[in-house]
Protein backbone atom coordinates (compact mmCIF):
# COMPACT_ATOMS: atom_id res chain seq x y z
CA UNK A 1 0.00 0.00 0.00
CA UNK A 2 1.78 3.09 -1.22
CA UNK A 3 -1.15 5.49 -0.69
CA UNK A 4 -0.44 7.45 -3.85
CA UNK A 5 3.36 7.28 -3.79
CA UNK A 6 4.60 5.88 -7.06
CA UNK A 7 7.97 4.22 -7.71
CA UNK A 8 10.49 6.37 -9.55
CA UNK A 9 11.57 3.58 -11.89
CA UNK A 10 9.56 0.77 -13.47
CA UNK A 11 10.29 -2.18 -15.75
CA UNK A 12 7.68 -4.16 -17.60
CA UNK A 13 9.60 -7.44 -17.57
CA UNK A 14 10.65 -7.07 -21.18
CA UNK A 15 14.39 -7.22 -20.44
CA UNK A 16 15.77 -10.57 -21.52
CA UNK A 17 19.01 -12.39 -20.85
CA UNK A 18 19.89 -14.60 -23.79
CA UNK A 19 22.39 -17.37 -23.04
CA UNK A 20 23.99 -18.95 -26.10
CA UNK A 21 25.64 -22.35 -25.75
CA UNK A 22 27.20 -24.26 -28.64
CA UNK A 23 26.06 -27.59 -27.17
CA UNK A 24 22.64 -26.92 -25.64
CA UNK A 25 21.39 -24.04 -27.80
CA UNK A 26 19.83 -20.79 -26.64
CA UNK A 27 18.10 -20.09 -23.35
CA UNK A 28 16.12 -16.91 -22.73
CA UNK A 29 15.43 -15.58 -19.23
CA UNK A 30 12.95 -12.74 -18.72
CA UNK A 31 14.12 -10.27 -16.07
CA UNK A 32 12.28 -7.70 -14.02
CA UNK A 33 15.12 -5.16 -14.06
CA UNK A 34 18.57 -4.46 -15.42
CA UNK A 35 19.98 -5.29 -11.97
CA UNK A 36 18.34 -8.71 -12.21
CA UNK A 37 19.68 -9.19 -15.75
CA UNK A 38 23.21 -8.25 -14.68
CA UNK A 39 23.10 -10.77 -11.83
CA UNK A 40 21.83 -13.52 -14.16
CA UNK A 41 24.68 -12.84 -16.60
CA UNK A 42 27.25 -12.86 -13.78
CA UNK A 43 25.92 -16.21 -12.54
CA UNK A 44 25.99 -17.94 -15.92
CA UNK A 45 28.47 -16.16 -18.22
CA UNK A 46 31.32 -18.64 -17.69
CA UNK A 47 29.11 -21.69 -18.31
CA UNK A 48 27.94 -20.57 -21.77
CA UNK A 49 29.51 -19.51 -25.06
CA UNK A 50 28.03 -16.00 -24.93
CA UNK A 51 25.59 -14.06 -22.78
CA UNK A 52 23.51 -11.11 -23.97
CA UNK A 53 21.16 -8.59 -22.39
CA UNK A 54 18.35 -7.61 -24.74
CA UNK A 55 16.25 -4.48 -24.11
CA UNK A 56 12.48 -4.39 -24.54
CA UNK A 57 12.79 -2.93 -28.05
CA UNK A 58 14.87 -5.92 -29.16
CA UNK A 59 18.22 -4.15 -29.18
CA UNK A 60 21.18 -5.99 -27.71
CA UNK A 61 22.63 -3.70 -25.04
CA UNK A 62 25.31 -6.09 -23.77
CA UNK A 63 27.13 -9.09 -25.18
CA UNK A 64 29.88 -10.94 -23.36
CA UNK A 65 31.78 -11.36 -26.63
CA UNK A 66 32.40 -7.59 -26.71
CA UNK A 67 32.69 -6.54 -23.06
CA UNK A 68 33.07 -7.77 -19.50
CA UNK A 69 29.81 -7.58 -17.51
CA UNK A 70 31.50 -5.71 -14.64
CA UNK A 71 32.74 -3.01 -17.03
CA UNK A 72 29.30 -2.75 -18.68
CA UNK A 73 27.58 -2.55 -15.29
CA UNK A 74 29.87 0.31 -14.28
CA UNK A 75 29.06 2.24 -17.47
CA UNK A 76 25.33 1.49 -17.10
CA UNK A 77 25.24 2.73 -13.49
CA UNK A 78 27.16 5.89 -14.40
CA UNK A 79 24.73 6.62 -17.28
CA UNK A 80 21.74 5.92 -15.04
CA UNK A 81 23.10 8.41 -12.48
CA UNK A 82 23.79 10.98 -15.18
CA UNK A 83 20.25 10.72 -16.52
CA UNK A 84 18.76 11.03 -13.06
CA UNK A 85 20.54 14.37 -12.61
CA UNK A 86 18.92 15.76 -15.75
CA UNK A 87 15.36 16.22 -14.53
CA UNK A 88 12.69 18.73 -15.39
CA UNK A 89 12.35 21.82 -13.26
CA UNK A 90 10.15 21.48 -10.21
CA UNK A 91 9.07 24.35 -8.02
CA UNK A 92 8.84 22.92 -4.51
CA UNK A 93 6.37 24.91 -2.38
CA UNK A 94 8.56 24.12 0.64
CA UNK A 95 11.80 25.36 -1.04
CA UNK A 96 13.54 21.99 -0.76
CA UNK A 97 16.55 21.74 -3.10
CA UNK A 98 16.25 17.94 -3.13
CA UNK A 99 12.66 17.87 -4.37
CA UNK A 100 12.14 16.57 -7.94
CA UNK A 101 8.98 15.64 -9.87
CA UNK A 102 9.80 11.93 -9.71
CA UNK A 103 11.40 12.04 -6.25
CA UNK A 104 9.44 14.42 -4.03
CA UNK A 105 10.68 15.67 -0.68
CA UNK A 106 8.91 14.32 2.42
CA UNK A 107 6.72 17.40 2.83
CA UNK A 108 5.55 17.23 -0.82
CA UNK A 109 4.89 13.49 -0.44
CA UNK A 110 2.72 14.26 2.59
CA UNK A 111 0.92 16.99 0.63
CA UNK A 112 0.33 14.57 -2.27
CA UNK A 113 -1.15 11.92 0.02
CA UNK A 114 -3.24 14.49 1.86
CA UNK A 115 -4.56 15.90 -1.44
CA UNK A 116 -5.52 12.37 -2.49
CA UNK A 117 -8.12 12.15 0.26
Amino acid sequence: MTHGLEPTEEYDGSITVRLLDDRSGTEEIRCSSYEDAIERVKERQHAVTAAKIVAGDGSVVFTSADMDIDDWESVWRREKRRQSVQVEAHDCPHDSVSCFPDDLCIRCQIDKVRDGY
